[in-house]
């Protein structure tokens, strides 16, 4: 079992070039042993929206880290029902490996909205937490009324996005250059993406 874990959770509907490069970046920058991509079953915050079936998710998600070394899935968010909490996973992964270092990863946008979240100062108890940059948007301190320890972590900016990816797919357009080879035949043989 690795020493040191990173958790870099989502929605992966679909998975693409950028998401595997952060992971590695991170797993690189951190020293981490292994980075594990969690899709979540209901996103917390997009409940009214329309996403995959978690089935075909997972396994565009195994299919995009099949070849990146250092990076695995885990399917612990998709094992419960209802929405996709980060303090309730990072409580279980530290039950199942009280040894192991957790660390969260999450978006320097993301960072501005943890406030918000289920529990976020337990979320800081139970794992480190990592943020990245977001293209141009550096983490900066938020202005909370809780208190948050995190360290900002560089990674390659990648102008691509899952949104973008799905409406080029619904416009006829190609992302093969977006998207892992295994995540673009899952999507050409579902005919994902089509219907917008």
């Amino acid at each position: 079992m690795p020493g040191s874990v990173g958790l870099l959770g989502g929605t992966f509907d679909p998975p693409h070039n950028g998401h595997v490069r952060v992971a590695q970046d991170v797993r690189q920058g951190l020293g981490l042993d292994c980075v594990l991509l969690i899709p979540v079953r209901v996103p917390p915050h997009k409940r009214t929206a329309r996403v995959t079936p978690a089935a075909l998710r997972l396994e565009m998600v195994r299919a995009a880290v099949a070849d990146a070394p250092g990076l695995d899935v885990s399917e612990i968010e998709l094992e419960r029902e209802g929405p996709s909490y980060t303090v309730d996973t990072l409580r279980r992964l530290g039950d199942e490996r009280p040894d192991t270092d957790l660390t969260c990863i999450v978006g320097a946008d993301q960072l501005a909205e943890m406030a918000d979240w289920k529990e976020p100062e337990e979320i800081s108890a139970l794992a480190r937490l990592a943020v990245m940059n977001r293209g141009d948007l550096a983490p900066v301190e938020p202005d909370w009324d809780i208190t948050l320890e995190w360290t900002a972590v560089s990674v390659t900016p990648l102008d691509v996005s899952s949104t973008q990816i799905r409406s080029m797919v619904a416009e006829g357009r190609p992302v093969g250059h977006l998207v892992p080879a295994g995540v673009l035949r899952i999507i050409e043989r579902e005919k994902l993406y089509c219907n917008g």
